[in-house]
């Protein structure tokens, strides 16, 4: 109880779950973009991906997920490093 952190109010919980679906939303659109423009041409004549479209976004969205997930190690242990260097030493 004490020294312990507030919980959050259920407005501050819906806030952060609209936040996070906005965040994951954002990053669908990106992956989205990205991958399309790089893996299918814009002049397309068959309804369905050839193989090689279909590789290559497997493999973008691999690597996409693969990024993604390192830049937000990176940035939650720099967040750690900077919150114990401001707890003291």
């Amino acid at each position: 109880m004490f020294g312990g952190r507030p919980q959050p109010s259920s407005a501050e919980k819906i806030a952060a779950a609209e936040a996070e679906i906005e965040m994951i939303n954002g990053m669908v659109n990106r992956l989205n973009q990205s991958c399309t423009k790089k893996c299918i041409p814009p002049d397309y004549r068959e309804p369905d991906l050839n193989k090689g479209e279909s590789v290559c976004l497997d493999r973008c969205v691999a690597k996409f997920f693969d990024v993604t997930m390192k830049v937000s190690e990176k940035m939650q242990a720099d967040q750690q490093s900077a919150a114990m260097g401001m707890g003291g030493t």
